[in-house]
């Protein structure tokens, strides 16, 4: 810990991710009015914050000139992006994922601003971008200004980074597991009660303050969907969703290797980030503005959805056509994150598995007629394969997809369809879309949670009991022994194995621990202190050679790792 650094008691970290709740629920809802606000001057010529992203958007006063809407909104968001935060440029969850684990959850205040502004212009000038990615940084930003505002030490710094991540997707779907769920798969560090009770709190209070400002009603309200009956689904339907599942696994990979290959291409291309945008983002107009004029809709604009609404009611029933959609979508998303828009990834993976799934299960009506074959449930299915297997959070997918639903029906095909693509996804594209980013930036980081056992451990189940011990002044011999250079019973210094005194080194610096300390903990004081070595003792005098027991080295400590690793295959 930096001595400007203060650890708190769990009470007051419980209090500032109840504070942490509150804002994330308000910056929630500022960030859909703000959206609401450009989308509706841009495309309609009305000003006004009021905008429901699941109802289609009427035909703009402006006719084809429509295509200058998102060209106009990349001007800005480049501008913004190149001058204040670079960070707020693309889907915003890589970078928190990144600040957790190499800036030890510092992430500057002004992202949230920056990220707020270009993100509500990204989707309000119909960018194919959605906006749980935003919210999530955003969240985090707030949260992570806080903690510094409190001067907490690292450990729980990350924890209310993660908390204030929660409470933003928590509050913008009204998905309250959705967010804590979110945050364990993807955020959190460790699982203890003093991670997850400040998460849970956020999440709790941001969604009950995003419900009293946007009201209870389901990210997507199908009445049809939320009748309380529970039916079987029959073993012969549930089998085609293994198949399924291993199509949207192939899809989803593409979908994340093609992102960034995209992004590729825009960066080789002649110019610079304004060009390239105000490129890529007129195509996507040309896209949806196409839709409107031959279809009556913008249909692939924005977060997409209203479309995913009529997936859901059963009002688009012709498969190719939902085959058009789902091509569409995937360009237009690939021209906007491609180019380098502000924007989430959840939104269009939703759409993309939802109009895929749902062409599937009209063609799969249509071959089995005899099956109680119901189209809506591989849309549904599909949004969790895609989203699921893309962002390599199954469970948060799954919990969230039921949140914005409330259909129960589906969860047996949604659960062994998204496995089914996660595993495909996973051998085709080790990398999911969020840490594929910080890979090629060469930053790794774990995707998923991995066996905590060194939280576990003590120091006595990893330390070298064996030692031997030398008067200062004398000469030690090398030796695969760690040794102990002591003056009138006190401890100079540590001998490390095969080094000859005085010839070779002097004596190494080193750090005492107690054996019943936390290896973690240990570990950490080595760190803090700079040393390869901490001597145990459980004597109150703890620097006698008489009282040390053992020595915790760099190398148990690696040799420990190396049989954790065994079960992290």
């Amino acid at each position: 810990m930096k001595p400007d650094e203060h650890s708190q008691s769990l009470l007051t970290l419980s209090l500032l991710a109840i504070l942490i709740g509150i804002m994330g629920g308000i910056a929630s809802w500022g960030f859909r009015m703000l959206i609401g606000l450009i989308h509706n001057f841009l495309f309609l010529g009305e000003f006004s914050p009021y905008y429901d992203a699941n109802v289609h958007t009427a035909a703009s006063p402006w006719g084809v000139w429509i295509i200058l809407a998102p060209m106009l909104g990349a001007l800005v968001v480049a501008w913004l992006v190149k001058n204040f935060a670079p960070e707020a440029k693309g889907h915003g969850v890589p970078e928190v994922i990144y600040s957790i684990h190499y800036e030890g959850g510092k992430i500057r205040p002004v992202v949230a601003i920056v990220k707020s502004l270009a993100s509500s212009i990204s989707i309000g000038s119909g960018g194919s971008v959605g906006r749980e990615g935003p919210i999530i940084q955003i969240g985090a930003a707030f949260a992570s200004a806080v903690a510094q505002w409190v001067t907490l030490p690292v450990h729980q710094r990350v924890t209310l980074v993660a908390a204030g991540a929660a409470a933003g997707i928590a509050a913008t779907f009204n998905a309250p597991l959705g967010g804590i769920v979110f945050a364990v798969e993807l955020l959190l560090v460790s699982i203890s009660a003093t991670t997850l009770l400040p998460v849970a709190l956020a999440v709790v209070v941001a969604t009950h303050t995003g419900r009293f400002l946007l009201g209870m009603t389901p990210a997507f309200d199908i009445p049809a969907l939320q009748m309380p009956t529970f039916e079987q689904v029959p073993f012969g339907e549930l089998m085609i969703f293994i198949p399924f599942g291993l199509l949207m696994g192939v899809v989803s990979a593409f979908f994340v290797r093609g992102i960034y290959w995209a992004e590729d291409r825009f960066d080789s291309m002649p110019g610079n980030y304004y060009t390239r945008h105000v490129t890529g983002m007129f195509f996507v107009g040309v896209i949806f503005y196409l839709f409107q004029h031959f279809s009556g809709h913008y249909y692939v604009q924005g977060v997409g959805y209203a479309t995913i609404t009529d997936l859901l009611n059963g009002t688009l029933g012709n498969p190719w056509f939902l085959l058009l959609l789902f091509a569409a979508k995937m360009l237009a998303t690939f021209l906007t994150l491609g180019s380098g828009a502000s924007g989430g990834v959840f939104s269009p993976a939703f759409f993309l598995g939802g109009t895929l799934g749902a062409a599937i299960g009209q063609f799969a009506q249509m071959l089995f007629p005899e099956l109680s074959i119901e189209p809506a449930a591989f849309a549904l299915a599909g949004m969790v394969a895609m989203v699921g297997s893309a962002t390599g959070a199954v469970i948060t997918a799954t919990v969230m997809t039921f949140e914005m639903t409330r259909d129960y029906n589906a969860i047996l095909p949604i659960i062994l369809s998204a496995v089914t693509a996660y595993a495909v996804r996973k051998r085709l594209s080790p990398e999911s879309i969020y840490t594929l980013k910080l890979i090629r930036r060469g930053q790794p980081v774990p995707e998923g949670l991995q066996a905590a056992i060194d939280v576990a451990r003590q120091v006595r189940d990893v330390m070298t009991p064996q030692f031997r011990v030398v008067s200062d002044g004398d000469t030690a011999q090398a030796s695969p022994q760690i040794g102990l250079q002591f003056q009138g019973n006190r401890i100079q210094g540590v001998i490390p194995p095969q080094v000859t005194l005085p010839t070779d080194a002097s004596p190494q610096p080193y750090v005492v621990v107690s054996p019943n300390e936390g290896l973690v903990e240990a570990m950490h004081r080595m760190n803090l202190a700079e040393v390869d070595y901490a001597l145990v003792s459980d004597s109150a005098e703890p620097y006698s050679v008489e009282s040390i027991i053992g020595i915790l080295s760099a190398d148990d400590i690696a040799r420990a790792s190396r049989k954790t690793a065994d079960l992290l295959r």
